[in-house]
C-alpha cells in the first residue's frame, strides 16, 4: 500500500510539473505575441517620421524605418566628393533617426513596457 501511495504521489507530482511547464510556455508565447504587437506599433509610428539632411547641395531624406526616401545630388560635385558626402549624410540621417526612435520608445514606456 505504501508503494502505491508513493507511486501515485510521484505520478501526481510529474503531472503537476508538466502542467506548470505548459502554462509557463503559453505565458511566454503570449509575451512574444505582445512584444510583436508592440514592435509593429513602434514600426508604424516610426514609418511616419522623416529626417532630412543636407550638405554641399546634396539632400537626403530618410524615414523612421531607416529607408532612404529621397536623394538629390549636386551635379557640380566630383565623384569622390559625392561619395564622401552621401556616406556622411546617410550616417547623419541614421543617427538622427535613432534619436527619434529612442524618443518614441520612451514615449511608449521604454523597454520595460516591451517586457525586456
Amino acid at each position: 500500500m505504501r508503494y502505491e501511495k508513493k507511486l501515485n504521489y510521484i505520478k501526481t507530482f510529474k503531472i503537476n510539473n508538466l502542467i506548470i511547464k505548459i502554462t509557463d510556455m503559453f505565458n511566454k508565447l503570449k509575451q512574444i505575441k505582445d512584444l510583436r504587437s508592440q514592435a509593429k506599433t513602434m514600426q508604424n509610428a516610426l514609418a511616419g517620421e522623416s529626417v532630412t539632411v543636407e550638405k554641399n547641395g546634396v539632400t537626403l531624406m530618410m524615414n523612421g524605418n531607416l529607408e532612404v526616401t529621397s536623394l538629390v545630388i549636386n551635379d557640380e560635385l566630383n565623384k569622390e566628393s559625392l561619395e564622401r558626402i552621401i556616406k556622411d549624410l546617410i550616417n547623419e540621417a541614421i543617427k538622427k533617426t535613432q534619436k527619434i526612435m529612442a524618443q518614441k520608445l520612451q514615449e511608449m514606456g521604454g523597454l520595460g513596457n516591451l517586457g525586456l
